[in-house]
């Protein structure tokens, strides 16, 4: 009996015989590019930390900015936008990761226009409100 036909795969041996998680499959990337990869998804993240902080700061510090109902409303969307993104950047980051593991085009994301139009429209907004306060 030959020693190498015994011993499991690799592949096999790494995850006890269980299907390979995503990470495990293709090949590993150059580490720059994962930790460039992982710089974005931080940047995302604090960008929804930021909406975050501003819905915070229109319901606590605004209170001379419009009515209680818009204000509650602009930081309601805010949330919202904040949480939304927070959760489109795992799966931002994942959908790359995966991508450059089996070396395919990295996916185009649709939400860096749908960010940029909500931010004009929420600096529009505060702004209408600013005035007219």
């Amino acid at each position: 009996m030959d020693v190498q036909s015994a011993a499991p795969a690799p592949e096999r041996a790494a995850t006890g015989g269980r299907k390979p998680k995503w990470w495990e499959l293709g090949s590993r990337p150059d580490y720059r590019f994962s930790l460039a990869n992982e710089r974005t998804f931080l940047a995302w993240i604090r960008t929804a930390l930021a909406l975050i902080a501003g819905a915070v700061g229109i319901d606590q510090f605004a209170s001379h900015l419009g009515s209680p109902l818009t204000r509650l409303i602009l930081a309601l969307v805010l949330f919202c936008a904040g949480a939304t993104l927070a959760v489109t950047a795992y799966t931002r980051w994942a959908r790359a990761e995966r991508a450059m593991r089996h070396e395919a085009d990295l996916p185009r994301s649709l939400l860096l226009p749908v960010l940029a139009t909500l931010t004009a429209l929420l600096a529009a907004a505060l702004g209408g409100l600013v005035v007219t306060s």
